[in-house]
């Protein structure tokens, strides 16, 4: 087994060793006998693959093949957008800045994404607005951006993973459909035993149209791709909720649905208001968003808090110029230039290469408290799916990736020696089904748990 010399990447001092298959230090044949054996699996014939394990403290790789090549890593980019989150939005979420000028309050939205989101109870933004008698309107220039994001899918648009992305979010812009069925308790007759109820959160006066229970009665709601139309099928379900993206025309939907809830007029400037000097209302901990937007890879968490992060550096929400000033300044460590496009890694245009991610996580180690990493990233590598090593759980925090062909996995292992390892698997293009190939990569992390 041969290898090449080191490759020094990093001021800090961090190097990468490029081998052709896999590179071994110390005399761990047991490790080195698994990495090759996982390389040539018949699971990944034809498939391209990269995989870089790294020990910052010793500063050298486990194993390292195709480090240096470029990948999608589909939602593994959602590690990169968690970084700068925590780098640059400060212990609170910017929610909302305004004004009072007299004859009215200028609003200044900031593209929070957790404004009348229902997972979270307390809104100190909405709770503002409530309280301001004043007519209001809403300054947007901040937002330079598209709704959808380059190189997404487009007949994604009614799933609930394609949420737009807008300067101010409300509801997750999605509507939430509930469906509920209950035995009536004076039914007219023997065939009319069953209430369905239909209803939306919010309530909507958007066009809503029945259509007749499909073929196999599962409760389904369509969207019209050009307008707020929704079409309705009754399932037969006894409870079923589906979360369905509206169109947020800019911040014209918002203001729409808005207005019930906070019962005041709100209009949109046309240009920038002049003044500097508004007063910022923050909403909740920062964590308590990136935290779910990594367990339960939330793409419109990711791609709203992207555009915050845009809008702190540059003063614009606009991802092509918050991504060129990260990749100027906190991020001009890459080892190999990624091609970055969102927040989220929806888009197919990304890529990344292993050691890109290495890099990444190991700047983040050390910039990072290890409480909050282990609290904001999920464990277990794909979670239960295939675990069949419960007990070593805690010891992998990582984030999982996947689309059409695109399964990743990067993140941290803890050895049961103490030792932390940081970890990039990259598999694009493989065809073979998803179940047995997550089981095979959680293999070698079992590997990397025992023999370290």
């Amino acid at each position: 087994m041969h290898s090449l010399p080191f490759r020094l990447v990093m001021a800090a001092g961090l190097f990468f060793l490029i081998s052709c298959r896999v590179h071994r230090t110390g005399d761990n044949s047991r490790l080195s006998h698994a990495a090759e054996e996982f390389i040539n699996d018949s699971l990944f014939t034809n498939a391209h693959l990269g995989i870089s394990v790294f020990d910052p403290v010793k500063r050298d790789f486990l194993i390292d093949h195709q480090g240096d090549k470029y990948f999608i890593p589909a939602s593994n980019t959602k590690i990169i957008t968690c970084f700068v989150g925590m780098k640059y939005l400060g212990d609170s979420i910017p929610a909302l800045e305004w004004k009072d000028v007299d004859s009215a309050i200028i609003l200044r939205p900031t593209g929070d994404p957790t404004l009348l989101h229902p997972d979270y109870m307390d809104q100190p933004a909405i709770d503002l607005l409530r309280s301001l008698t004043k007519k209001m309107y809403m300054d947007t220039s901040a937002w330079q951006e598209h709704a959808l994001g380059p190189g997404w899918s487009w007949d994604d648009y009614n799933d609930d993973y394609s949420a737009e992305r807008s300067a101010f979010p409300v509801y997750g812009n999605v509507i939430r459909w509930h469906q509920a069925r209950t035995k009536k308790e004076y039914p007219r007759d023997d065939s009319d035993t069953i209430d369905t109820f239909l209803f939306s959160e919010p309530d909507l006066n958007w066009q809503v149209d029945i259509s007749p229970p499909s073929p196999d009665h599962v409760f389904r709601v369509r969207r019209d791709l050009s307008e707020n139309r929704f079409l309705v099928s009754e399932g037969q379900e006894t409870e079923a909720v589906i979360d369905v993206p509206f169109l947020t025309h800019g911040v014209r939907s918002a203001v729409e649905l808005l207005a019930d809830t906070v019962h005041r007029y709100i209009g949109v400037l046309k240009g920038k208001y002049p003044a500097s000097d508004f007063t910022l209302v923050r909403s909740r901990p920062v964590d308590s968003m990136l935290k779910p937007m990594m367990h339960r890879s939330d793409n419109f968490f990711a791609e709203q808090t992207l555009l915050m992060v845009g809008s702190t550096i540059t003063g614009e929400m606009n991802d092509k110029g918050g991504i060129h000033a990260l990749l100027q300044q906190e991020l001009s460590g890459f080892p190999d230039k990624p091609v970055w496009v969102d927040g989220s890694g929806l888009s197919r245009y990304n890529l990344f290469t292993p050691h890109d991610f290495i890099w990444l996580l190991n700047k983040m180690r050390q910039e990072v408290r290890w409480e909050r990493i282990t609290d904001v990233f999920s464990t277990g590598g794909f979670g239960n799916r295939g675990n069949d090593h419960p007990e070593d759980k805690d010891r992998i925090h990582a984030k999982s990736g996947s689309m059409s062909g695109v399964l990743c996995l990067s993140g941290f292992l803890v050895a049961r020696s103490g030792r932390t390892l940081l970890f990039s698997i990259l598999l694009n293009n493989y065809t073979r089904p998803i179940g047995p190939v997550r089981s095979r990569i959680q293999k070698l992390l079992y590997h990397l748990i025992e023999d370290n």
